[in-house]
């Protein structure tokens, strides 16, 4: 089923602001919630629909990523990036906000709160070939994890429930209040078994090894979020995601433009001017070009498709190949004596085209 477009969802502009987009959330889930809706399928989807779209339009960098490479560019599931397959209890410990006390206070119907683990950062280093395939990478990270016999128990503040109820006495007659209980943050439990090395939470820290799906088409400074691979959250808590920022690695043959690659080659003057066929190199491969006789130095010969990818899967970029006429450093003297019975040729005097494009409107149709 195609995803529908997160604003769509949401009911808002691309230009809503966050209190806008966090207003016609709410207006969503509150009335999508599985509170209201019970036993409606069709509703607990448009539920984890509104939390979907939520959760990227609310956070800048996912935000950015999503205007600027659309869902594609969000891709989800196991190693992958970006929204989608958020679960009821996902929704309720990262949104808990949003709801209020509409429900029972804090998070949907009395639901304790389950705490969310920070993100990690690192980064990544990505060759052109790779870029242009797309790869899967291996990377060790060292995050927080629960250890391994760690042990709870009810909190005895809030009694397992996370919410702790206060009767207060107004002129209107008793008042009754739930807050988040102060001992354990909502969660309902409290350590009671800490293993060695855990601290209070019960948490270690090891190393973990993590499967990357990169996409094809990624840029320098593009910013990518696993799901679920940062740091762990004690008591069966929501793990944060692995934020995994792309570092291109500069090539010996290409130069990069977003989708379109460039490439110089030099010919010989003799080939500029006879004419000939050259080999040029391709990201995975060679192909051939006709250099026409009389070519002039800079002109540019481009190969259509032969780019990269983009990672919103609308097709490749172009190769664009500037063509420069090589001037030889030294001569020798037969050269030499050849080349001056040569200049006073009127064929060898320059004559430009007026329709000729120039340097700059070469170079502004190279980025067009």
């Amino acid at each position: 089923m195609a995803k529908r477009d997160y604003y769509e969802t949401l009911g808002v502009g691309k230009g809503a602001s966050a209190s806008e987009i966090k207003k016609a959330y709410r207006k969503l889930a509150l009335k999508y919630h599985p509170d209201k809706n019970p036993d409606d399928a069709s509703a607990e989807e448009r539920f984890k629909e509104a939390a979907e779209a939520y959760e990227v339009l609310s956070d800048d960098t996912k935000r950015q990523q999503y205007d600027r490479f659309g869902y594609e560019g969000m891709r989800d599931g196991p190693g992958g990036f970006g929204g989608g397959g958020m679960n009821m209890d996902d929704i309720f410990s990262q949104f808990g906000d949003i709801f209020g006390g509409a429900f029972g206070g804090g998070g949907g119907g009395g639901r304790k709160r389950r705490m969310k683990g920070s993100n990690l950062r690192i980064k990544v280093k990505l060759t052109l070939e790779e870029v242009a395939e797309g790869v899967s990478k291996k990377v060790k990270v060292f995050k927080q994890v629960q250890a391994k016999g760690v042990e709870y128990t009810d909190c005895p503040t809030c009694h397992g429930t996370g919410q702790v109820r206060r009767v207060t006495n107004t002129i209107l007659g008793q008042m009754q209040t739930s807050s988040t209980c102060p001992d354990c943050q909502g969660t309902g439990q409290r350590v009671t078994r800490k293993p060695s090395g855990a601290d209070n939470l019960g948490m270690v820290r090891e190393e973990a090894v993590v499967n990357l799906e990169i996409p094809g088409g990624v840029e320098d400074g593009m910013q990518l979020s696993v799901r679920g691979e940062g740091n762990g959250a004690p008591m069966g808590g929501v793990p944060g995601d692995l934020i995994v920022m792309v570092e291109e690695l500069p090539h010996d043959l290409f130069q990069r433009n977003g989708k379109n690659l460039h490439h110089d080659h030099y010919i010989s003057f003799a080939d500029a001017a006879l004419g000939a066929t050259a080999e040029m190199p391709l990201l995975g491969g060679k192909a051939k070009i006709k250099i026409d006789a009389g070519t002039q130095s800079g002109k540019i010969v481009r190969l259509r498709g032969k780019g990269l990818p983009s990672v919103d899967s609308y097709g490749n970029g172009d190769l664009l190949i500037n063509l420069n006429v090589w001037t030889p450093k030294k001569l020798t003297k037969s050269e030499t004596k050849a080349l001056e019975e040569l200049r006073d040729s009127a064929n060898f005097q320059p004559e430009p085209d007026h329709g000729e494009r120039g340097f700059f409107d070469k170079v502004r149709d190279m980025f067009s």
